[in-house]
């Protein structure tokens, strides 16, 4: 890390990374953070067994999902019986898709670990991208009870339960997008989804003004305002949809110099 550091700030200025122009020189950065594991009361201190654990998940998930399914069966090969291996395996067949191998994985996973909420949206990821959303549907709403906070799992169930097209779905699928653009306001796939579902329901103003978060969550403040502007006019006069659908448009309108 600290060769790569020096090795940015030896570039010409135009070609440093901005990060290496608005802060301190690489070495007094260095010395700093040095310096604090130096004198930290927790430098010393061993890494607990469930964080140590965490980790070498996180690192098979993500080393599962960015690597070929080849490169993580030789990193992680059958002899390897630890969660974070089994948990790589299953992601890797996945990919091809082979639910096959992938599936079973997984639900002996869950088997071990039932609250575990992230192998259950795993299982609901792998057999929604696989055209089986009527089962993935239980396993994201077990996700979703486990960890209720989380707007990720949220979206999740809420785009699966919009994607069935199933009239009995609709509103909860409002509610769980509801929940996640609260807890995240510029997550404009979610915004989508809401608006989808909205759509669905008749509520045709929601359903605009839904547009209008998303797009002003991308940054398209032309569309935002075409979007708002459709809401207002569909929307009660005084609501907080309608107030809200001013906002944007206010947002969203040019700046003048």
């Amino acid at each position: 890390f600290r060769r790569v550091l020096f090795r940015s700030e030896l570039l010409s200025s135009d070609r440093q990374d901005a990060y290496l122009r608005t802060h301190p020189l690489t070495q007094d950065r260095i010395q700093s953070v040095q310096d604090h594991v130096d004198h930290s009361q927790f430098s010393s201190a061993p890494d607990k067994p469930e964080l140590v654990e965490m980790h070498k998940r996180m690192v098979a998930k993500l080393g599962a999902f960015l690597n070929s399914t080849s490169a993580t069966l030789v990193r992680y090969p059958d002899s390897d019986s630890s969660v974070a291996a089994r948990y790589a395996r299953a992601i890797a067949y996945y990919k091809i898709p082979d639910l096959g191998h992938a599936l079973p994985i997984m639900d002996r996973l869950i088997a071990e670990e039932p609250n575990n909420p992230y192998f259950h949206e795993m299982k609901g990821q792998m057999l929604f991208e696989n055209g089986r959303g009527a089962e993935a549907l239980a396993s994201y709403q077990k996700a979703v009870d486990l960890l209720p906070d989380n707007a990720l799992l949220r979206v999740e169930l809420g785009q699966a339960q919009v994607e069935r097209n199933n009239v009995d779905l609709v509103k909860p699928a409002i509610a769980n997008l509801q929940q996640a653009t609260r807890r995240e306001p510029y997550n404009s796939f979610a915004w989508t989804q809401l608006a989808i579902a909205y759509g669905r329901d008749g509520q045709f103003g929601m359903s605009s003004l839904a547009s209008a978060e998303a797009a002003l969550a991308n940054g398209n403040k032309a569309d935002a305002r075409v979007q708002a502007a459709r809401a207002e006019k569909g929307l009660p006069r005084g609501s907080p949809g309608w107030l809200r659908a001013q906002d944007i448009q206010d947002a969203a309108r040019p700046q003048r110099n």
